[in-house]
């Protein structure tokens, strides 16, 4: 049976991309190497993950902050089992939703491992070992990424895991060492000690949060290590020794010296993620990768295989599900011959810590080193009403505007629900707003985001509640 599209993963960039085939009139099959859709987003990250914050902040609300507010519980009780019941059914509820949505626009599943025999022909192997020929006019790869592995260190998803592992462990940890400081071990590692664990984070550089905004990175580092997170900054992990009862992990000074070891019940490896191309077989029809990797794409995501397109993870840009949803959205509507288009300069980044960091456009580093004038606006959660009757003061706004043309060029959050406020400013900017224009829009009161207004009216030095 012939299709004019097929995709491979279906992650939230396959998905996406198959739906908006669909809709545009491609007769449109995908293929699945899980049980179940939704890919890694949607089955062991994003959203098991999103569950465990909530829950875990909950928890720590209920612990610390109710007294406060006049309503007494007595001492909370973390049940486990319970909690990974709850965000298990998070996720099943979001997986039935996306094989509702394949049946709705008549998306026809294959599940089973996919490889690329040749343009236009995916070969479909069962977990049978049965295999199967599909042909078409479009493939896209949407295979997404996996977790970067340590040298010599082996993940087990038991004692060594994985941001896959880590939300599946059956007990809390007495002590939890995560390797890197980005944003995946950050809000594992927040989870677990709202849960009980002692956390200590090593990392390579000599900062948290590679490519946030430094300002944002550092006044972030003073409030995990208020909430009891240690961190060993430019250290590296060299080996993990697990013969005992508890692990023995090396640590080293990342210009070299002498080492030390620390025990710990749980290593999490979190240094990253890889694009995941393994057995797709694109060596054979000649898909071209980089030095790291990633296929490599044009402006309308095609390889240099006629017939063959890649999105998401699997290419360059940052690795994140929102940034692959356009992506597969855009080639769909391109081979549908329609003006499919990604503004890569406004691509929304959250870190879903407590509180979170949010951010859209350029950093102040970034601004910097390009030689742009810019002016600051900043305003912080201290004084905005609403967040002062939330106990929820903790961070700012901070927007950057060209200092001739006024034109928003970023806006960074340090704060509470920064990964919903952070969307006025992404329409802004999509809409080429200057600070003047968000200074100028009326914000409803008391609400949070009237710190985003003050931080447009600071840019030209006249907030009114600072």
């Amino acid at each position: 049976m012939a299709y004019d599209l097929i995709v491979i993963g279906t992650g939230p960039g396959g998905y996406v991309c198959a739906i908006r085939g669909a809709q545009l009139g491609m007769k449109t099959a995908v293929v699945e190497k899980m049980a179940t859709f939704g890919g890694t987003c949607l089955n062991v990250g994003c959203i098991p993950s999103k569950a465990m914050l909530n829950a875990s902040e909950l928890y720590e609300e209920a612990a610390h902050k109710f007294s406060a507010m006049g309503i007494k519980i007595g001492k909370p009780a973390v049940d486990l089992a319970a909690m990974l019941k709850y965000k298990q059914q998070g996720v099943d509820g979001n997986v039935k939703g996306v094989d509702y949505l394949f049946k709705k626009n008549k998306i026809e599943p294959f599940i089973g491992t996919g490889r690329i025999i040749a343009p236009g022909k995916v070969e479909v192997k069962a977990g049978d070992g049965k295999t199967q020929v599909l042909e078409t006019k479009a493939i896209v790869i949407a295979t997404g990424s996996d977790a970067a592995r340590l040298n010599g260190i082996e993940i087990d998803e038991k004692r060594v895991v994985s941001s896959t592992g880590v939300l599946e462990l059956q007990k809390v940890p007495q002590k939890l060492l995560i390797v890197g400081a980005g944003i995946i071990g950050l809000e594992l590692g927040s989870v677990w000690r709202r849960l009980g664990a002692e956390v200590t984070v090593v990392e390579f550089l000599d900062h948290i949060l590679p490519g946030i905004d430094g300002e944002v990175a550092r006044q972030f580092h003073r409030m995990l290590q208020k909430q009891g997170l240690s961190f060993k900054l430019s250290s590296k992990v060299t080996a993990v020794d697990a013969s005992g009862k508890t692990l023995k992990v090396k640590v080293e000074p990342a210009s070299g010296g002498t080492a030390e070891m620390l025990e710990t019940d749980i290593v999490l490896v979190a240094i990253g993620r890889v694009p995941y191309t393994e057995g797709l077989g694109l060596e054979a029809v000649g898909v071209k990768k980089d030095n790291r990797g990633r296929v490599i794409v044009d402006a309308h995501f095609r390889t240099n295989v006629d017939g063959i397109y890649a999105i998401g993870d699997v290419i360059a840009g940052p690795m994140l599900a929102h940034k692959a949803e356009e992506e597969g959205a855009a080639v769909a509507e391109i081979l549908a011959g329609k003006a499919g288009h990604v503004n890569y300069d406004v691509i929304p980044n959250v870190v879903y810590t407590y509180p979170e960091i949010a951010s859209v456009g350029k950093s102040e580093e970034e601004l910097k080193a390009a030689g742009v004038a810019y002016n600051v606006g900043k305003f912080p959660f201290t004084a905005n009403g609403r967040a002062r009757v939330n106990l929820t003061t903790d961070g700012f706004v901070k927007i950057l505007a060209d200092a001739k043309t006024d034109r928003v060029l970023g806006v960074h959050i340090l704060g509470p629900d920064a990964g919903n406020m952070i969307g006025e400013a992404a329409v802004a900017m999509e809409f080429g707003a200057s600070a003047e224009d968000i200074a100028r829009t009326c914000h409803a009161h008391p609400t949070l985001t009237e710190a985003i207004k003050e931080a447009a009216l600071a840019v030209d030095k006249r907030a009114i509640n600072l």
